[in-house]
């Protein structure tokens, strides 16, 4: 008795090591990548917004949007505790990153699967998950929380416990409120998953948890909008109405070549084949096979596959969904423990594929930084960010507009600075640089948290919410008081005619990146 207690002793203290190990690396890893080179459109999504809500303006009531309002508070929370700076920023996405590493670890530990082999998937994992943004995005957080909505319905079957199918639904709904999709695919998926399995098992006792635990998440949201005095009429005229528009032009140019469908994607099939194949060949052995749990959880991973194959294809973004192979892998690991098969060789397989997956996309999307377009990019001519304001501290400034110089770009934005910072009237400021609202300190009232000309972040003149846009923005003017209006490029004079008529400003050009407009006294904006 005295030697298995020291053995349960022993591996113990070598599970919180490695759970310790994961933490800091999974962390770390995130929080390097996320200080190398930027995309400013993409890595400054959250950065403005977040301190935005510090200072009492919030999305739908205060600026237009279409998805990342949960990633703008929990940002705002960042800036809270840990002062607005970049590294906490970063932190953001580092901290989601430690969470599902852990999640991953905990899972495959929770089917059997030797610690050893749960610390090499999860460290894998961590690898391919958030650094290949590093900072906080959308499409990661979405997918992200949806993975812990999934890893919550696998314990909740597997295990049979309250607390899985309570949490079920918030981090569904966490996920719905990072970006409506992949979540939406998922949780479509997970719903006909449930119903099959409700009526096949005759388990109905879970719909009394998550039901309960739906409702007062949704008195919650209903509470937290009164609150903010946020309208449900501007959230499902932004969030889901509008964004519907965007999904259809989307699927109309819907490209589902081979190269497109199969070979971009053929290391996920690879990782997933194993865990079909045994699945298959139970099923051709014994079809009530489909009753058990085992069929349900590659079931759900297949859906979780399927679903974020199809975001990717869909968005015709830069891949990020790669961490998906160490979590095949690993539930494939365990459905060969579990069936006793001669399995060593065909892990040592899976294992180097894992391997060597993980180093090819660690060096496309982590090294070479793909996902912020500057693969091919001299790291070595990045510049200090600090240069620009401390708050940047850390980060190593090299974008793709100025790949060969960021040194001009650096001082252009320093040049900007200075030149709004005199400037004493109310002002809005349009840019994808959206950081100014940090570094002045104050409201600067854009009515978009970035700027796209193809229309995913705003309606443009052919949409029909156009008009509702419109309004939208004259609201902003004049509930503010606004006089003058700053566009930095990208943004083009063009975005502020559609708006309000070329009457309605007057613009001069400052230098090649900014525009003062003028706001005249128009009968249009009274």
């Amino acid at each position: 008795i005295s030697l298995m207690k020291n053995n349960i002793n022993i591996s113990v203290h070598k599970e919180k090591i490695l759970i310790f190990f994961l933490i800091f690396f999974s962390l770390l890893i995130n929080q390097y990548y996320g200080n190398k080179g930027l995309f400013p459109l993409d890595s400054f999504s959250h950065f403005d917004s977040g301190f935005r809500i510090l200072l009492g303006e919030y999305p739908f009531r205060d600026y237009w949007i279409v998805s990342g309002p949960l990633l703008d508070y929990i940002q705002a929370f960042f800036f809270y505790v840990f002062g607005a700076n970049w590294q906490s920023y970063v932190l953001h996405a580092s901290i989601l990153n430690s969470v599902i590493t852990i999640s991953t670890f905990l899972v495959l530990k929770n089917f059997k699967l030797h610690i050893y082999y749960c610390f090499i998937y999860s460290i894998l994992f961590s690898i391919l998950a958030y650094p290949s943004s590093g900072t906080p995005f959308v499409d990661h957080h979405s997918a992200f929380f949806s993975l812990l909505g999934i890893y919550s319905l696998i314990l909740a079957i597997k295990n049979e416990k309250k607390i899985y199918w309570i949490i079920l639904p918030i981090f569904f709904t966490f996920a719905f409120l990072s970006k409506q999709v992949p979540s939406s695919y998922i949780i479509i998926c997970t719903f006909f998953i449930l119903v099959a399995y409700t009526l096949m098992n005759k388990k109905f006792y879970w719909i009394k948890y998550s039901g309960l635990s739906s409702i007062l998440l949704f008195l919650f949201l209903l509470i937290f909008f009164a609150f903010q005095d946020l309208s449900f009429s501007s959230f499902i005229n932004q969030y889901i109405l509008y964004s519907q528009t965007l999904g259809e032009d989307r699927y109309e140019g819907l490209n589902l070549d081979f190269n497109n469908v199969i070979l971009h994607f053929k290391y996920i099939y690879l990782a997933i084949a194993v865990l079909f194949y045994i699945n298959i060949k139970k099923i051709y052995d014994n079809y009530n096979y489909i009753k058990e749990k085992d069929f349900m959880y590659f079931i759900i991973l297949l859906c979780l596959t399927l679903s974020l194959i199809l975001h990717q294809i869909l968005t015709r973004n830069q891949t990020f969904i790669f961490f998906l192979i160490p979590i095949l892998i690993g539930f494939s690991h365990v459905s060969l423990i579990q069936n006793k098969k001669n399995h060593n060789f065909l892990v040592i397989i899976m294992i180097a594929l894992c391997l060597f997956t993980t180093a090819k996309y660690h060096f496309r999307y982590n090294e070479d930084r793909k996902f912020h377009e500057l693969s091919n990019v001299n790291f070595d001519l990045s510049s200090k960010a600090n240069k620009i304001d401390k708050k940047f501290s850390g980060l190593n400034w090299i974008s793709p507009e100025y790949k060969n110089n960021p040194k001009k770009e650096i001082e252009s934005i320093i040049k900007i600075k200075s030149y709004i910072e005199k400037d004493k009237r109310t002002k809005m400021i349009i840019t994808n640089y959206s950081f100014f609202s940090v570094l002045l300190n104050e409201k600067v009232f854009s009515p978009i948290r970035w700027f796209i000309e193809n229309g995913v972040g705003y309606p443009l003149t052919d949409n029909k919410y156009f008009p509702d846009f419109q309004e939208f923005f004259v609201e902003k003017i004049k509930k503010n008081n606004i006089q003058i209006i700053y566009t930095i490029k990208p943004v083009n004079v063009s975005f502020l005619k559609d708006l309000l008529g070329e009457k309605c400003i007057k613009t001069l050009n400052v230098d090649n990146m900014l525009n003062v407009h003028l706001v005249l006294n128009c009968d249009k904006l009274m």
